[in-house]
């Protein structure tokens, strides 16, 4: 479990296939703090587990399935690319943001990313039909930020982007575009979910 503040952005060193599958290693500083292998990472908001890690060399690495290379934006980024990374949430930590789990939806597309004022304005599409999960003042995880939802418009919605996250995230690299990982509120899924059968019935009535 995670909570969507970003720790530190990492750098892509390799990203290749091997024997045994994809092997994903990246240059970190603050995410090595404490790590011990079998640690769980959001790495661009996906939740991966260390394999391998060097403190004195500043990397870790990771073994990514096919179905999470092809499911998340990882696939996209080439060695050197910027990365957000956040250690898992731990017991008596401070809980900002909201829960994000680390298990992608999907994958977004920026269409417009403006700077306005002192702050930028992203427009995000999402796949189709999952605008229904997003809702005005509601919650959104973008390559493991988490961010609050300014405007919805079918499957798009915009975010506000203040300089602080603009200077820490990897965001300060992105264009109109990119994919970014979405990671829905958590609440509105299992809402969906509850509420299903029920008006499965109302409409069989």
């Amino acid at each position: 479990m995670f909570t969507g503040i970003v720790e530190e952005t990492g750098r892509i060193l390799e990203f290749s296939a091997g024997p045994t599958g994809w092997r994903l290693k990246i240059r970190a500083r603050m995410a090595l703090e404490g790590l011990a292998v079998g640690d769980s990472i959001a790495i661009n908001g996906c939740c991966l587990t260390a394999v391998a890690s060097d403190a004195t060399a500043g990397v870790i690495e990771f073994d990514v399935l096919e179905e999470t290379r092809r499911l998340t934006n990882l696939g996209d980024h080439v060695s050197g690319d910027a990365i957000n990374l956040e250690r898992s949430l731990s017991f008596g930590g401070k809980m900002g943001g909201h829960f994000v789990t680390g298990h992608i939806d999907g994958i977004g597309r920026i269409e417009q990313f403006q700077q306005r004022g002192a702050d930028h304005y992203i427009k995000v599409s999402v796949p189709r039909g999952f605008g229904r999960y997003l809702i005005p003042k509601g919650s959104i995880a973008i390559d493991g930020m988490s961010l609050t939802v300014a405007e919805v418009d079918g499957d798009t919605f915009a975010v506000w982007i203040i300089p602080h996250t603009l200077e820490v995230t990897n965001l300060r690299g992105r264009k109109v575009g990119d994919s970014v990982n979405l990671e829905f509120d958590l609440l509105g899924k299992y809402v969906e979910k509850l509420l299903a059968p029920r008006l499965s019935n109302l409409q069989a009535e």
